[in-house]
């Protein structure tokens, strides 16, 4: 077997077998498929797309490239929860400790936010002393202890995704559903879980702004899942306005608390607490997603939701008193800067990948993997889509500590709050659909 035959093949529109992608993927560790046949390989795959066995081949072969967990030692279902990320999407710090409060194992592997979309492990970070750098064992004795644990992926999961995740940034071929499927499940099936809930978003801020590209890759994920023998379901969600009441690292954790408090904002809340209702069904706790809700609901109302991400912030080495103090543990700005309404009416649309971007120019997001994140700054949204506003009110602060680019965020967020002066504008809906 050969790489140029095989990138022919699929240059010319064949369809590779299992046995002639995992010949590929294996290329990468032995050194028999060099870098430049990959590249070749990818824009091939771009250009000509791949069937839902070769998807699913793919992941099959990149979860295969490491280690994959066994967490056979831990009695209890296991069921994470993936985004494909936003502005203001912090769910995934609010559901998992309802979650585990429930009685599910949410053994949950994260990553780093790039541009305009936030990264779950640089807002964990942005706890004191908070460690996502835990080796495999530790993996496992935070999960046993705690019910669920937060880390990045190590390096013993998926080593074939990180080669060919850099490979595509490079050779421009990110845009592309079977590569993108195969490399978030290739990470998420390699945990050691036995179902997976998706949060797929779709609008202005997300990275598959149209509907119909957000419903496909949905459905290729849950397609590799049920190939592979896991459990999955996805949600389609609407990231058209930033979600919920803050963007930027620490202000996003002091709002993860406040919905742990039971003082959350709706559009947040209720899309945390269906989540995490879906991965309770999927644990087999609940019967129903009606108890599920209840189920979810009653552990923010009994405080054991909080006590379990205070208790998981303690075993990773954070202070656990950001759960008390928040504001007074978590590193904050030194400025804030009010946006205001420039006319009466109703705000007919907050364009989120615009918001996302003005933040990232005060420091809150990175422009490219070497971009130093300051933890203290972003935005609060004090309105949101159908809300009315008076001319001059204030409807956004930003919140900010180097001010150099800051005339510039502040026009591009202006630019991206529109003002209706007609009557009838509707709150968006959060939850557009369930694919399963």
């Amino acid at each position: 077997m050969r790489a140029v035959d095989l990138i022919r093949k699929k240059r010319d529109g064949g369809e590779l077998s299992p046995q002639e992608i995992a010949f590929l993927v294996d290329g990468i560790a032995n050194g028999n498929v060099k870098e430049y046949q990959w590249s070749a390989m990818l824009m091939a795959i771009v250009w000509r797309g791949m069937s839902d066995s070769e998807t699913a081949s793919l992941c099959d072969s990149m979860m295969k490239s490491g280690e994959i967990v066994d967490l056979s030692m831990i009695p209890g279902p296991k069921v994470d929860k993936h985004s494909t990320g936003g502005i203001g999407d912090k769910t995934s710090l609010i559901l998992a400790p309802i979650a585990a409060a429930a009685g599910v194992l949410v053994p949950m592997v994260s990553g780093r936010g790039l541009g305009h979309t936030g990264g779950t492990l640089d807002k964990l970070e942005s706890i004191p002393g908070f460690n996502v750098n835990l080796d495999l064992n530790q993996y496992r004795d935070v999960l046993a202890r705690c019910g669920m644990v937060l880390i990045g992926q190590t390096p013993q999961i998926a080593p074939a995704d990180k080669f060919l995740y850099s490979m595509r940034d490079a050779t421009a071929t990110v845009e592309s559903i079977p590569l993108i499927a195969s490399s978030i499940m290739s990470k998420k099936l390699a945990e050691g879980i036995d179902g997976l809930v998706l949060d797929v978003k779709t609008g202005h801020g997300a990275f598959m702004p149209v509907e119909e590209n957000a419903r496909k890759l949905a459905t290729t994920m849950i397609d590799i899942a049920k190939k592979l023998g896991k459990k999955c379901i996805a949600l389609l969600t609407n990231m058209e306005q930033p979600l919920g009441r803050m963007a930027g690292n620490s202000l996003e954790i002091y709002e993860c608390i406040e919905v742990l408090k039971g003082r959350g904002v709706a559009d947040l809340t209720d899309l945390s607490i269906e989540l995490a209702a879906e991965m309770i069904v999927m644990a087999g706790i609940s019967n129903t997603i009606v108890d599920a809700r209840k189920v979810a609901r009653q552990t923010i109302d009994n405080g054991t939701a909080l006590e379990r991400f205070r208790q998981v912030i303690a075993a990773q080495g954070g202070d656990p008193a950001v759960c008390d103090d928040p504001l007074g543990v978590l590193p904050m700005s030194r400025k804030q800067i009010p946006v205001t309404a420039t006319a009466d009416g109703w705000i007919s649309s907050m364009k989120a990948r615009d918001i996302g971007q003005s933040i990232m120019l005060l420091g809150a997001g990175r422009e490219n993997v070497a971009s130093r994140i300051d933890p203290g700054v972003g935005s609060e949204f004090l309105k949101k889509v159908g809300d009315p506003v008076e001319a001059g009110e204030t409807i956004a602060v930003l919140h900010v500590n180097d001010e150099t680019r800051l005339q510039q965020a502040l026009e591009l967020f202006q630019s991206a709050i529109e003002i209706s002066r007609e009557p009838g504008v509707q709150p968006l809906s959060v939850i557009l659909d369930r694919l399963t």
